[in-house]
């Protein structure tokens, strides 16, 4: 038998050994615990970037975002046109084009956005416009964590823009650099071919009925008008003025091109309204037109489509045998 003070070293070393194992399995537990909730290594968050909208907003955005939102049909035809529509989770009422985006949830009007239908699709960016869309519903996204995108297109040049940074931010940087370049060719070509003309025929772009509603300086329309080679005869500080006829006839218009936001109106009827007055210019050259309105309310890569066929419209002998 070992001596009593051996015994008791031996029996001590085990119980050292014990405990160590036992103290062991305690901090395997707890660094299990720790890691699982995130707290030892903080799990990994979503590449983020830190971007500039149009509004002059500074914002953090995804780097890749998955889950988009769109606010207004323009920006849903944009992301189509960049080849990014799977991206798209939802879309506001009037997003029909391209066809496919008929398809997308409904989040409300532009106008009148559902908040609650644009949570439940748990979007990790939406995009919105300025000119349009409720700030208090941005406001009140932003402050759910849903970063808002804002684009501000007021002219070809920053719809182009609002193009650029939508494809930067959903990183199809090349896809929309292509798009930009095609519209400033196009654009360049109708401002060489309007050149050429001594003069500028005076244009009512009627895109309300009742009551008629023109477009004001401070619009896209109104550029449209100006670098198509048209004088609009409704410019002005006003963005969307009104008027009555009588008023219209008193400014006698060469050009009258008729569309409207009224979605299912009868424009031929207008069109023979506005053809019971042989005073107005307009009516004596055969000049009164209808337009699609969806190419003239979007500021998408569609714009340059409408202005080519203003400028048509507009001068048509500069554009004979013209593609």
């Amino acid at each position: 038998m070992l001596p009593r003070y051996l015994r008791i070293t031996r029996l001590n070393r085990n119980l050292d050994v014990s405990d160590m194992k036992r103290k062991i399995k305690q901090m395997s537990l707890i660094l299990i615990f720790l890691a699982a909730a995130g707290l030892l290594f903080p799990l990994a968050q979503p590449a983020a970037k830190q971007v500039t909208d149009q509004s002059g907003r500074q914002m953090t955005v995804p780097d890749n975002p998955q889950r988009i939102v769109s606010l207004v049909p323009s920006i849903t035809e944009i992301i189509f046109a960049l080849g990014q529509e799977h991206r798209l989770k939802g879309a506001t009422q009037f997003s029909d084009f391209p066809p496919e985006a008929k398809q997308l949830p409904r989040v409300g009007s532009y106008v009148r956005l559902d908040l609650e239908k644009i949570v439940a699709l748990k979007p990790d960016l939406c995009f919105a416009t300025k000119d349009g869309n409720p700030k208090d519903t941005v406001k009140r996204l932003a402050s759910l964590g849903i970063p808002v995108y804002v684009v501000d297109p007021r002219d070809l040049n920053s719809t182009i823009q609002a193009i650029l940074k939508i494809g930067d931010i959903l990183n199809a940087t090349q896809r929309a650099n292509t798009i930009a370049s095609e519209m400033r060719s196009r654009i360049k070509r109708v401002k060489s071919l309007v050149a050429k003309s001594t003069h500028r025929p005076r244009v009512f772009f009627q895109i309300g009925i009742s009551p008629i509603v023109s477009v004001g300086t401070p619009t896209f329309i109104h550029e449209l008008i100006l670098v198509a080679g048209g004088k609009n005869v409704a410019e002005g500080s006003a963005p969307y003025p009104r008027f009555n006829r009588e008023q219209v006839l008193a400014l006698s218009p060469e050009v009258l091109i008729i569309t409207s936001m009224a979605r299912g109106a009868s424009f031929e009827q207008i069109k023979d309204e506005w053809s019971r007055w042989p005073s107005l210019p307009a009516v004596r050259n055969n000049r009164i037109l209808l337009v699609d309105s969806n190419l003239f309310d979007r500021p998408t890569p569609r714009l340059v489509d409408a202005l080519e066929l203003l400028a048509g419209l507009i001068n048509p002998e500069l554009f004979e045998g013209q593609k």
